[in-house]
């Protein structure tokens, strides 16, 4: 229950509804906080929103749309969501992976289905792939623990090691430092395995040949080997909804058409926000802010409040790639010409190996890449529910090069460069549609203020911006040089994907900040802050 007092200020408030400002808010009040949500836009849940704009009678996701780590994350299953209304659905296959030639790799949750997939391209790759499962099975437990706790995550980490053993281990660090490109090399003798594995890594703004690609391709690929790419039943609006619901089923609360003009910061404390109706919120305990950094820390926080050395690291912050995003409404089912390619869910398409490479090479230029790589889900074959029967509602997105808007004409070419593609591979394609919604970097940026740019991953998932440097040289964690203001969004470790984490963290923070112990941990957080930002050389 709500704690119990004599003035209406909340305990805690949460900037921004997006999933990780719900998980953040449920479990504060799921340990007696009065919790309020301000979100800016009309609607809640950020980047998992759905609505009909293509079509009447046709569910599009708005922004994020399949859900591996959902599934995956112990900070949503506990929410127990199911009694908030989630149902979640499953494509019959989880991944498609088109080569030009047209064949296709095909991941499924059934591992010998995925085995046979990929040994159609060399002898012996349903066997390696068999042992990429098995090596998966043996440590995601304590792997996935490690990934999503506060950063460092010791107690996992050391299990981890425990239950490897330092030889493998070591063989484990390796093998995730790799290049996309390499580990499909070092694992594979055929295409089909490591061009999945690698179109998994794109699914963030990695290229083939980063380092730690390998890991970020292999780690999502598991996830959908073992746990599918699930949509919630009705639209992934349904699963934010249901966190609302479980919040105000607490007694916490949410505003919408809220924006937050400020951060209040009295004496090096948050104090609560400002509304830019002018309304003054206090918060008792503290204030989750569900928003990028350089939004929260360049615009809603007074200069003054933060260490010169952060706002200067904070110019170095780099947002992830553009995204340009189409949602169709089709009269049926996509006419692919490989039927393998029918029953997934989500089908990557566009280039091999080496033109990932050119395509990333080609954004890192800002030159508009010619041949685009397309993340295409089919949510009408995961979900019947989304549009009406013996149709399909499909949405596709590609990548625009960073620092520069896309003329009207422009946009139209790679919109034209996206059906090309699809017509190559689906002859017919165009036939079929019947409803078009296209979506620029700033017309994602219209719908969602926290896509900045359209970069829809709170930042580039590059390792220069990851762990203890994200969102910028610091702890790795969601305790901010303000006492009592937490970053709780995809900007923090671990980062992008709708797993919950981020604002679980924070909200653990919160938490513990409060409690007997808080103040001696303060001072050893506020210690180390002002090691990390004390002045030095801020030249850019």
């Amino acid at each position: 229950m709500p704690t119990t007092r004599g003035d209406s200020s909340p305990d805690a408030v949460v900037v921004g509804s997006g999933h990780n400002g719900l998980v953040a808010a449920n479990d504060l009040a799921d340990a007696g906080w009065d919790v309020l949500v301000c979100e800016a836009t009309d609607h809640v849940g950020g980047a998992v929103r759905s609505a009909e704009v293509t079509a009447p009678g046709f569910t599009s996701d708005l922004f994020s749309a399949f859900y591996p780590l959902a599934a995956a994350s112990p900070v949503i299953r506990r929410l127990g969501l199911d009694g908030y209304g989630l149902r979640w659905s499953h494509a019959p296959d989880v991944v498609a992976q088109v080569l030009p030639d047209g064949r296709a790799a095909v991941l499924s949750r059934d591992v010998e289905r995925s085995a046979a997939s990929m040994a159609a391209f060399a002898p012996g790759d349903g066997d390696a792939w068999r042992a990429l499962v098995a090596q998966w099975d043996r440590i995601s437990p304590d792997l996935l623990d490690a990934v999503l706790r506060p950063f460092p995550p010791v107690r996992p980490a050391t299990r981890l090691v425990r239950r490897m053993g330092t030889a493998d281990t070591l063989r484990f660090v390796r093998q995730s430092l790799l290049p996309v490109r390499r580990l499909g090399e070092e694992l594979f003798s055929g295409e089909g395995a490591p061009l999945l594995i690698a179109g998994n890594a794109l699914h963030a703004d990695l290229s083939p040949d980063a380092a730690g690609s390998g890991l970020y391709g292999w780690l999502l690929t598991m996830l959908g080997q073992t746990y599918g790419f699930p949509v919630p039943v009705g639209g992934a609006g349904r699963l934010t909804q249901a966190m609302a619901d479980r919040l105000t089923a607490r007694g916490g609360s949410v505003r919408v058409g809220a924006p937050v003009e400020q951060v209040l910061v009295s004496g090096g404390v948050a104090t609560g926000v400002r509304l830019s109706s002018g309304e003054l919120v206090h918060a008792r305990r503290a204030v989750l802010a569900d928003i990028g950094a350089p939004l929260l820390y360049e615009h809603l926080v007074e200069a003054g409040a933060l260490p010169p050395r952060l706002l200067a690291d904070l110019k170095r912050f780099q947002w992830d790639t553009p995204t340009m995003k189409i949602d169709w409404a089709l009269s049926s089912p996509v006419p692919w010409s490989n039927p393998d390619v029918a029953g997934a869910g989500t089908v990557q398409l566009g280039v091999d190996m080496d033109g990932l490479t050119d395509y990333m090479a080609d954004l890192a230029c800002r030159r508009i890449p010619s041949e685009p790589l397309l993340l295409f889900g089919q949510m009408t074959t995961s979900d019947a529910s989304r549009s009406p029967a013996g149709t399909e509602s499909v949405w596709g997105y590609t990548h625009l090069p960073p620092g520069r808007e896309l003329t009207a004409a422009e946009l139209a070419v790679q919109v034209d460069r996206v059906e090309d593609l699809l017509e190559r591979h689906a002859p017919g394609f165009r036939s079929r549609v019947v409803g078009r919604d296209v979506r620029s970097p700033t017309g994602l940026e219209d719908r969602n203020p926290n896509l900045v740019h359209g970069a829809i991953n709170g930042g580039t998932a590059q390792i220069h911006q990851q762990l203890v440097f994200r969102p910028v040289p610091g702890l790795g964690r969601s305790e901010t040089p303000v006492d009592r203001l937490y970053l709780a969004g995809s900007a923090a470790h671990p980062g992008g994907g709708v797993h919950g984490a981020a604002g679980a963290n924070a909200a653990r923070a919160a938490l513990l900040r409060a409690g007997r112990t808080g103040a001696a941990r303060r001072q050893v957080i506020a210690a180390l802050h002002k090691r990390i930002y004390a002045p030095g050389d801020t030249a850019r």
